[in-house]
């Protein structure tokens, strides 16, 4: 019966792979932090989103949301606390995927939009950070 060897959090990702994390996280955070932009300045598009979400669109609550997103965005982005970032960036996008899911988006396009950019939040990471590698190591089968 074949087992199951962990991968070393060194030999999981080189240097390409640390590469590709940063590329994926710098990607990510310039797109969160538009959006962040956007409800900090109170877009129009965006209080037009909002209502059709159901959410206030009331300037504060926009603003909150958009500070809220630029914190961990900001959190994420730094070496130091990019757990925490990730952490508190994985609520936020829960919460979008509940709005979505509340008023009955497409579920693939819209619904599931959040779990995407968590998904690929946490690969970025992942790729970049070996703390985290060696914390969530990946198997793989042996063969034989």
């Amino acid at each position: 019966m074949p087992s199951a060897t962990t991968l070393p959090a060194t030999a999981a990702s080189g240097r390409g792979g640390v590469w590709a994390g940063r590329i994926i996280s710098t990607i990510l955070v310039v797109l969160l932090l538009l959006d962040a932009t956007m409800k900090l300045i109170v877009l129009q598009p965006v209080i037009d989103a909002s209502l059709a979400l159901g959410w206030p669109v009331d300037p504060l609550t926009v603003r909150s949301l958009g500070g809220i997103l630029a914190m961990a965005t900001f959190l994420y982005a730094a070496p130091q606390t990019s757990v925490l970032g990730a952490i508190v960036l994985t609520g936020y996008l829960g919460g979008a995927i509940a709005t979505h899911a509340r008023i009955g988006d497409p579920l693939l396009s819209h619904t599931l939009f959040g779990v995407y950019v968590g998904v690929a939040l946490w690969a970025g990471l992942w790729l970049r950070d070996p703390r985290l590698r060696a914390l969530i190591p990946f198997k793989m089968p042996m063969k034989g």
